[in-house]
């Protein structure tokens, strides 16, 4: 394996998001001549809306609707000026009522995008560092990552992961002046709280630490004059908190609002915030339905209202509570996520309930992982006891149809959100089908195995009895790994589908950025393990090259994949796995659509190379083979070199040859932080040499033939495959006699002399083996974790999320 290529999260995202908009759930357009907030109009029939983040239901209130028209009438549709020349007459009014509401100096933004963006880079000092809850809004993640360019160090960690939080600020504390630490006070997809009480327990540890909570979805339907779920737990804000409130949403009305009470702060955002100073100012319609949404939340009717949404939400928990759905988080809040696990099983159960009347929204990637589909419900004041109650009928009802529909079951949504299993009566699984597990390949027939994984790379019988050999009784724990291979036979014993899988220890960050992999190794120097995890894979970190056999035109094909599905779910469970990579899989994948539908993300590998050979020629044949250019290059910086070498091949080797093939080895692969992998167990070399289906082509200097200066690992596929599989190198002598050029030439020159047919070459380094004529291929791979943490380290999502 190697470096992925960093450009798959918006491929990724579009190919989601078009999914589900040809589902006909998302990019919709809402109908009507008006809107009342309990029904919505789609497809030409009214719902009940399920879907508003206007909990109160104030942005229907008369009284708002009546100060917007008002104020339109008196001032117009806008006011054109920036608010740091002058404000719309209305502001002042509601800075007034809503520094009120907070007792604290506040600030009015645009929208809290815009707030963030103004607010995060004034507040944060160059000498300061960020800390990310992997959950937190995107546009914080979003303004936050702009100081990236002035070196402020940005770290994430797993959602309300405290432990991890506080392992963070130990190791920032010396280096820095504060530390920020950016979260959601309710978050927005399973409207499961921040741990705020502990976050202040925190901070008042660490006097470094500093919180920014974005609390707009905690905003009027909890705490005093409406201010909020954080603030009711602060009770108070100290001058290490900046919160962010909303004047939409809930509030009924337009715009965000900054609290602080850090008087210094205040005045720098607010005389220079960035898209503070020079975005346009509220219009005068929100301006002043906001001024009217004030007054009621300075009102004793702001109780009334929560009340009277708490009684509706407390109704909904209730008959939850009676049922089998798998609610992801159980508390006050007005908003609920209940999972589907696969994103197809969301389409089909969001699609049923539109159908029975219900609009209700679907969370899908990046807003949560994509295993972790479900479908996301808000209760408002908009909705009365009678659709509530037929809401939950209908979900009960059609839930496990849903999941009918799709090939899958309730336990393994369960389990997809490390959700308790409740008893079910479920489908098996294996209907008509022979679904064999080994743990070693030497309960596999041999012949059966090398027909139909086994030809290509060291996927054949030998080479994988050789892996589970030197992959196991190693006194490190990433040099152990376990083996698993799967087939599955129809009634009359025809092989459908077979693969295998590794489970073993990989660094967090094997496909992370350089640059944070260096930081990371710093940190495992003291501590060998920090940021590492069991992963269950198809293949191995050994080996490249489709691992992954099925029958296309079996008519029990989608069968035979749903089962090596849930066997791959049961082994992640009984691992305890944090991410599952399928893997090496071409452009022309027809199975894209089946794995994105059952929750993995594809990305992007670095491309496959390989050489087809024409029986009975020589090298001089191939070499004739080239296109003119490539032939010059063979000539000036290959074969003009070769006689200064010693070129010899080693079917077994020395201590003190192996000694010195490890030593290359390694030189490649502390090189290669790109792909930031563990080493090799040290017993592999050996394990080599005594194999007969591995050889080392070796490069010396022709006056000291014993000092090698370069080697190609290479295995003799039983398949008439040749597979230079591992590289190492001298990289004193790399540019003076183009070593690697020279490797690649010679294993090209080995495989003919062999009669071999293919050369795998595997992935990375496609340019120079171009040059020499192998053919390029696409390679993907398909990542599935259970939250998208992972994926931000790896790179993939790439703080777009």
């Amino acid at each position: 394996m190697a470096k992925i290529k960093h450009n798959n999260f918006l491929d990724t995202v579009h190919e989601v998001f078009t999914d589900a908009k040809q589902e006909g759930i998302m990019h919709l357009y809402a109908e009507g001549e008006a809107f009342t907030g309990r029904t919505i109009g789609v497809n030409n029939r009214q719902l009940f809306h399920f879907g508003t983040t206007g909990y109160l239901g104030l942005e229907q209130d008369s009284r708002l609707k009546e100060a917007a028209i008002e104020a339109i009438s008196k001032y117009g549709t806008q006011f054109p000026l920036s608010k740091s020349y002058i404000s719309n007459p209305l502001y002042r009014q509601l800075e007034e009522k809503i520094t009120a509401m907070y007792q604290n100096p506040i600030i009015i933004t645009k929208n809290s995008t815009l707030g963030h963006m103004g607010v995060i880079p004034n507040a944060v000092n160059d000498r300061d560092a960020i800390i990310l809850d992997h959950q937190v809004h995107w546009s914080v993640q979003s303004a936050a990552k702009v100081l990236k360019n002035r070196s402020v160090p940005i770290d994430m960690i797993r959602h309300n992961d405290l432990n991890m939080l506080e392992d963070k600020i130990k190791s920032l504390s010396d280096k820095r002046k504060k530390i920020w630490y950016m979260a959601d006070g309710i978050y927005s997809m399973y409207g499961d709280f921040s741990p705020i009480q502990e976050l202040k327990t925190l901070s008042l540890k660490y006097p470094q630490l500093n919180l920014y909570i974005d609390d707009v979805h905690g905003m009027s339907w909890i705490g005093k004059n409406g201010t909020g779920y954080a603030l009711s737990e602060l009770k108070e804000l100290s001058e290490n908190i900046l919160l962010f409130g909303t004047l939409s949403k809930t509030f009924g009305a337009s715009g965000a609002v900054l609290v602080c009470s850090n008087k210094k702060m205040y005045q720098e955002i607010k005389t220079f915030g960035g898209p503070l100073t020079f975005s346009a100012q509220l219009e005068p319609a929100s301006v002043a339905a906001a001024t009217a949404s004030a007054d009621i939340h300075l009102s004793p009717e702001i109780y009334d209202l929560q009340n009277d949404l708490r009684d509706r939400v407390q109704y909904f928990n209730a008959l939850l509570e009676k049922t089998n759905l798998p609610l992801i988080d159980r508390n006050i809040s007005p908003v609920f996520f209940i999972g589907t696990g696969m994103p197809k099983t969301g389409y089909n159960f969001v699609n049923r309930l539109m159908k029975e009347g219900f609009y209700v929204n679907l969370g899908i990637f990046p807003a949560v992982p994509v295993k972790n589909t479900g479908v996301r419900i808000t209760i408002s004041r908009h909705n009365q006891k009678e659709e509530i109650k037929g809401l939950v009928e209908a979900m009960v009802y059609h839930f496990p149809k849903s999941l009918e529909d799709t090939y899958t079951n309730s336990n393994r949504v369960f389990h997809a959100f490390k959700l308790d299993v409740k008893a079910t009566k479920e489908d098996k699984i294996h209907n008509g089908l022979i679904v064999k597990f080994e743990d070693s390949i030497r309960n596999i027939d041999k012949n059966i195995w090398n027909n139909l994984v086994g030809k290509q790379g060291v996927c054949d019988w030998e080479g994988l009895q050789f892996l589970e050999h030197a992959f196991s009784e190693n006194s490190l724990r990433e040099h152990n790994w376990k083996f698993k291979y799967l087939v599955v036979y129809d009634q009359d014993q025809k092989p459908i589908l077979a693969t295998f899988f590794t489970i073993g220890l990989w660094k967090d960050d094997m496909l992370a950025d350089i640059s944070a992999s260096q930081t990371i190794e710093n940190q495992r120097i003291s501590n060998p393990y920090f940021l590492t995890s069991e992963v269950l894979s198809m293949g191995s970190l050994f080996t490249e090259g489709n691992h992954l056999y099925i029958n296309e035109d079996h008519p029990l094909k989608q069968e035979a994949l749903n089962a090596m599905m849930q066997s791959i779910e049961s082994l992640e469970r009984q691992y305890d796995a944090k991410m599952v990579v399928l893997r090496d899989f071409s452009d022309k994948e027809t199975l894209h659509p089946y794995f994105q539908g059952q929750g993995f993300v594809r990305v992007q590998m670095p491309d496959s190379c390989k050489i087809d050979l024409v029986e009975n020629e020589t090298i001089e044949d191939y070499g004739s083979r080239l296109s003119s250019r490539n032939r010059q290059h063979l000539r000036k910086e290959i074969l003009a070199y070769e006689p200064l070498l010693h070129i010899e091949v080693l079917k077994s080797c020395s201590k003190n040859q192996l000694k010195q093939i490890q030593t290359l080895y390694a030189n490649v692969h502390q090189n290669n932080l790109g792909l930031n992998t563990f080493s090799f167990p040290d017993k592999l070399f050996k394990v080599m040499s005594d194999h007969s289906n591995w050889e080392f082509i070796t490069i010396s200097l022709l006056e000291d033939p014993s000092k090698m200066i370069g080697v190609m690992l290479c295995y003799n596929n039983e398949n008439h495959t040749y597979v230079p599989s591992f590289v190492g190198m001298d990289y004193a002598y790399l540019s003076t006699f183009y070593t690697y050029r020279q490797l690649l030439y010679q294993t090209i020159k080995r495989a003919i002399a062999l009669r071999f047919k293919r050369i795998d070459l595997g992935m990375t380094a496609g340019f120079e083996k171009r040059k020499l004529g192998a053919i390029v291929e696409e390679k993907f791979a398909y990542i599935q974790t259970s939250d998208n943490y992972t994926l931000e380290l790896m790179g993939i999502l790439e703080g777009h999320r």
